[in-house]
C-alpha cells in the first residue's frame, strides 16, 4: 500500500486542524477598532506624521459609512477628530485664503486642508446614526467648531465649500436640540445670522440647501421663532427658486423653510403684507399642480338608450313579382300551389290568416290564367299549408261570430328603404315602384303625369297638395318643391345613423314627430379626472404653507353679524360683554388689516388656478374647497 501511494504521488491526511488565518478585509480589521487609548487609529491621528495621519484618515472614512461605527467606541477618537477642523476653523482658513488667491497651495498645505475635510467627513457620517448625534450635540467642541466656521470661514471661497458644507450638515444633526441665546446676546453667539446670509448670498446650490435645512431644523423648535425676522434673506431665496420645479432637493428646501418661516403668526401677518406675496401664491398652486398625476375616469348615469334607423325601411306584404309569376304559371298543380305558398307565406309560431284570405290571395292570383291549369277548390288550398308547413294548423275559433283560421303562418314581408322616391302622383295611387334618385322620379313625373296632360293649364295632384291651376312649365318647377333635395346637405360628422326613442318599441316613423315625448340623452357618460396616486412631499408643504396663508388672510370674516334671539331674526351682533372686551382686547391693528385685505384679493385671483387641483386624501380635497369657495365670495 505504501509503494502504491509513494508511485502515485499521493500523501496520508493528517487530521491536525489548521489555525484560521486572521480576517484583514477593510472594516472588519478588529486590531485597529479596539475600544483602547492605544488603539492604532488613534494613536496615527495625534502622531502629526503625515503619512500616519492620511492612513488612519482613509481607513476611517471607509469605517464610517458602516451603521454599526460608534465614536464612543474607541476612547479620545472623537477629540482626535476635532483637532484638523479646529485647527483649520482657526488659522489654516485665513493662511490658505492669501495663499490661494493667485496660485495654488503647496501640496504639504494641501494635505492638511484635506485632513481637516476628512476629519470632518468623518464626524459628518457618524452623525447620521441617533447615538453619534447625541454624543456629538453633548460634545464641548462641536457647538465651537460650529461657530466658529460659520462666522469665520468665508463661504464664497470654492475651498472652503466642502468643508462648510460638512459643518452644516452636523449642525442638522443636532438643531433639534439646540436653543438658540436670547435676542441681546452676542451675534457669533447664534449661528443664524451666517446661516441667513449664506442662504440668502451664496451661489453654491449645495450650501443653500443645507444652510435651509439647518434654519428650518432650528426654527421648528419653539423656543427660537424668536429669531425669525420678517426680511429674512433665506426667505427671499426660497422664493426665488420656486419656479425651479425640476430641481426637487432645492424646492423641498425652500418650501420646508417656508412652513418654518411662515408657521409663526406674527411672520404670516408680515408675509400678507410682502409685495411678492400674490406670485408666491400662484407658484405654490403651480407647483402642486405640476406633480399632480391624474387618470381618466368615466361611468354611466343615464337609462338604456333605444335607437331606430334615420330612415326607416318600409315594410309591406310580399307580392308576386313578374319573374315569380312566369315561373309559377309553368307548373301544375297541386305542385304551383306549394311553390307559391313556399313565395308568398313565411312560418310563423304566433302568425295567423283567415282561411278565407288564404283562397282569395291563391284564386286573385291565378284565376286570370285558369285556363291553363284549372284551380284547385278552397278546401285542397286550405289542407295543402299544413303539407308546406307542417307546424301549421287550421283551425275554427268558437265565437260568436266562428273564425275559420290557419295557424303557425304570416305574410312574407318586404322591406324597402326607398319610400322616399316612390311617386305619390294621382293622391299616391300611381302603381310606379320606388326609384333610385329623386332625378329618376323626376324624369318619370315628366315623362309620365305631366307631359302627356292636355291643356294649358293643371292641377297638382302630388298627394294633398291644393295648387288647382298651374301651366305646365310652372309644373315642372313646382313638382320639385315635394320631392326631396337631390343634394342633400352634408351630416355633421358627430351626427349619429339613429335616432333616439322614448321608450323600447315606440312606433318609428308617425306622421307628427313633435308630438311624441322627448326621449332621454343619447350621452350621459360623466367623464372626469381624478388623482390616482398621493401628491409627492413637496405638493404637501405647498398646500400648507397656502393653508397657513389662507387662514391668516380670513381670519377676521367671522366677525360678519349674524343672527339671534335678541334682534328678532335679523343679523346683528351678539351682545356679549365678555366677548366684547375680547374682541377690543384682541383688536386687529390696521395692518393686519391691510394684510388681511391682501391676502382675500390674492386668493380670489388664484381660484381659477385652485379648481385644478385634486387631491386624493378627502381631508386635503376639503382644504381645496374651502379655498376655492372662498374665493369666489371672499369669505369662509
Amino acid at each position: 500500500m505504501t509503494s502504491v501511494m509513494q508511485t502515485t504521488g499521493y500523501r496520508r491526511q493528517t487530521s491536525v486542524p489548521i489555525p484560521p488565518r486572521p480576517n484583514t478585509t477593510d472594516d472588519y480589521e478588529r486590531w485597529y477598532t479596539e475600544a483602547t487609548p492605544n488603539n492604532r487609529m488613534l494613536l496615527s491621528l495625534r502622531s502629526g506624521i503625515d503619512s500616519e495621519v492620511a492612513w488612519a484618515l482613509d481607513r476611517l472614512c471607509r469605517l464610517c459609512q458602516n451603521e454599526q461605527f460608534m465614536l464612543r467606541a474607541i476612547p479620545g477618537l472623537t477629540d482626535a477628530l476635532f483637532e484638523w477642523p479646529e485647527w483649520y476653523t482657526k488659522e489654516g482658513a485665513k493662511q490658505y485664503a492669501a495663499d490661494a488667491a493667485f496660485f495654488s497651495l503647496p501640496p504639504q498645505k494641501e494635505r492638511k486642508r484635506r485632513h481637516a475635510i476628512e476629519s470632518l467627513f468623518i464626524l459628518r457620517n457618524a452623525a447620521m446614526h441617533p447615538s453619534n448625534a447625541e454624543e456629538l450635540a453633548i460634545h464641548p467642541k462641536t457647538r465651537d467648531l460650529i461657530l466658529c466656521a460659520l462666522h469665520e470661514i468665508n463661504p464664497d471661497s470654492d475651498a472652503n465649500s466642502e468643508f462648510l458644507l460638512y459643518v452644516m450638515e452636523i449642525l442638522q444633526s443636532i438643531a433639534t436640540n439646540i436653543v438658540l441665546p436670547p435676542m441681546g446676546a452676542s451675534p457669533k453667539a447664534s449661528p443664524i445670522g451666517p446661516l441667513q446670509r449664506i442662504a440668502g448670498y451664496s451661489s453654491n446650490r449645495s450650501l443653500i440647501i443645507a444652510s435651509l435645512t439647518a434654519l428650518t431644523i432650528m426654527y421648528s423648535n419653539p423656543s427660537n421663532t424668536s429669531h425669525l425676522s420678517a426680511q429674512s434673506p433665506a426667505l427671499e431665496t426660497s422664493m426665488n427658486v420656486l419656479p425651479l420645479i425640476l430641481d426637487k432637493e432645492l424646492i423641498d428646501a425652500a418650501l420646508n423653510y417656508m412652513y418654518a418661516h411662515l408657521s409663526s403668526a406674527p411672520m404670516t401677518k408680515a408675509f400678507l403684507l410682502h409685495p411678492r406675496m400674490p406670485g408666491t401664491l400662484r407658484l405654490l398652486v403651480s407647483l402642486i399642480l405640476a406633480d399632480q398625476m391624474e387618470e381618466n375616469v368615466s361611468f354611466e348615469i343615464g337609462m338604456p338608450v333605444y335607437t331606430a334607423p334615420t330612415q326607416a325601411p318600409t315594410i309591406k306584404d310580399h307580392e308576386l313579382t313578374k319573374e315569380e309569376l312566369d315561373h309559377l304559371l309553368t307548373l301544375s298543380e297541386p305542385q304551383r300551389c306549394y311553390e307559391w305558398m313556399k313565395a308568398m307565406f313565411v312560418a310563423k309560431a304566433d302568425g295567423e290568416l283567415t282561411q278565407v284570405d288564404f283562397w282569395n290571395l291563391y284564386k286573385d292570383a291565378f284565376l286570370p290564367y285558369q285556363d291553363r291549369h284549372t284551380l284547385l277548390v278552397a278546401s285542397d288550398v286550405i289542407k295543402n299549408v299544413t303539407t308546406v308547413f307542417p307546424q301549421a294548423q287550421a283551425m275554427v275559433l268558437p265565437g260568436p261570430p266562428q273564425r275559420f283560421i290557419v295557424r303557425g303562418v304570416d305574410r312574407r314581408k318586404d322591406l324597402s328603404a326607398d319610400a322616399q322616391f316612390k311617386c305619390k302622383w294621382d293622391r299616391s295611387q300611381c302603381e310606379a315602384e320606388a326609384f333610385a334618385s329623386t332625378e329618376a322620379l323626376y324624369e318619370h313625373i315628366l315623362e309620365k303625369h305631366i307631359t302627356p296632360f292636355e291643356g294649358a293649364h293643371m292641377p297638382c295632384l302630388w298627394v294633398t297638395c291644393q295648387q288647382s291651376s298651374v301651366t305646365k312649365a310652372q309644373m315642372r318647377g313646382h313638382v320639385l318643391t315635394h320631392l326631396p333635395d337631390m343634394q342633400p346637405p352634408p351630416k355633421h360628422p358627430a351626427q349619429p345613423e339613429t335616432i333616439t326613442l322614448p321608450s323600447p318599441g315606440y312606433p318609428h316613423p308617425v306622421p307628427d314627430p313633435t308630438t311624441r315625448p322627448p326621449p332621454p340623452a343619447r350621452s350621459t357618460r360623466v367623464t372626469y379626472m381624478r388623482p390616482h396616486v398621493d401628491p409627492p412631499p413637496s405638493s404637501l408643504t405647498a398646500l400648507l404653507i397656502l393653508r397657513v396663508l389662507f387662514r391668516a388672510s380670513f381670519a377676521s370674516s367671522d366677525t360678519a353679524p349674524r343672527a339671534d334671539d335678541d334682534h328678532f331674526g335679523f343679523p346683528g351682533l351678539v351682545d356679549d360683554p365678555e366677548e366684547d372686551a375680547e374682541e377690543d382686547q384682541n383688536k386687529s391693528s390696521d395692518s393686519d388689516l391691510e394684510g388681511e385685505r391682501r391676502g382675500r384679493k390674492a386668493f380670489i385671483g388664484i381660484r381659477y388656478l385652485m379648481e385644478d387641483v385634486r387631491m386624493r386624501h378627502e381631508t386635503f380635497q376639503g382644504w381645496v374647497t374651502e379655498m376655492v369657495d372662498a374665493g369666489l365670495t371672499g369669505t369662509t
